[in-house]
């Protein structure tokens, strides 16, 4: 014979299960926010990762814009200031600024890492060479240089295409250039060359124009020397500067 249980044990045995139920919803529970939590730790991470990367693109992208403005500016008063004529300060203008934006499109290809030399070079040249009969010959070593030297150096060449343009070598047919690039490992220096031949007679002017200040403060920017000889067949200029300014973290802008 079964012995029916009383409702006490009845209401024991329901609250036991009850119980039971509750602790195990609790623990799964108490797992599900754990894994919850766990998920929205990491996206709170992740999004303030996300935060703090945006913020320093805009950082950097506002210092860069910044450094190209004023650049900018100290060209466009500079070139203005020492034309004779408006269209001779809008041709000096508009060369120099076509060469900042080359030297830009080389950095952005490159990541703002570096870029080849011969690729520096051949941007900086290729507006004003003869695609039929070139009037360059080149002989570039390939090195990569450091993002912060590919400017000083396009707008270097840039200087001396437009004076050879208005004054030298590419003011005349006959008109040749020679670009010459070596590095010296014993003394780590690296040399570059610009030769001029076949233009008419030039003279060294009695001042220095901008377009010379130029060059001369943009090789300040690598810790080097930029020397300028008007020789009679044409212009020489040599850049010698020390190898390791074409591999540093930081070239500030002198401009």
């Amino acid at each position: 014979m079964s012995v029916m249980p009383n409702s006490q044990t009845v209401k024991e045995d329901a609250l036991e299960a009850e119980n039971t139920g509750l602790r195990e919803l609790i623990t799964q529970a108490g797992l599900d926010a754990a894994r919850l939590l766990k998920q929205a730790g990491i996206d709170a991470s992740d999004n303030e990762t996300a935060k703090q990367l945006q913020r320093l693109l805009l950082e950097e992208l506002h210092h860069r814009v910044k450094n190209t403005l004023a650049t900018v500016i100290a060209i466009t008063a500079q070139s203005l200031r020492s034309a004779e004529t408006l269209e001779q300060g809008r041709f000096a203008v508009e060369n120099r600024l076509v060469a900042l934006g080359r030297a830009h499109d080389l950095l952005l290809e490159a990541n703002f890492t570096s870029a080849r030399l011969p690729d520096i070079i051949r941007a900086a040249i290729a507006p004003f060479d003869d695609q039929k009969l070139s009037k360059f010959a080149v002989q570039a070593i390939d090195l990569d240089i450091v993002a912060g030297a590919v400017l000083p150096i396009t707008m270097s060449l840039n200087e001396l295409c437009t004076n050879a343009v208005k004054y030298g070598a590419l003011s005349v047919p006959t008109g040749r250039i020679a670009i010459v690039v070596a590095v010296d490992e014993p003394t780590q220096r690296f040399k570059l060359s610009w030769t001029e031949k076949g233009g008419p007679p030039v003279q060294e002017p009695k001042r220095r124009s901008f377009g010379t200040r130029l060059i001369s403060r943009l090789a300040d920017q690598l810790h080097g020397e930029a020397r300028l000889r008007y020789a009679p067949q044409g212009v020489d200029y040599e850049l010698d500067i020390p190898l390791a300014g074409l591999r540093a973290k930081e070239i500030h802008a002198v401009v």
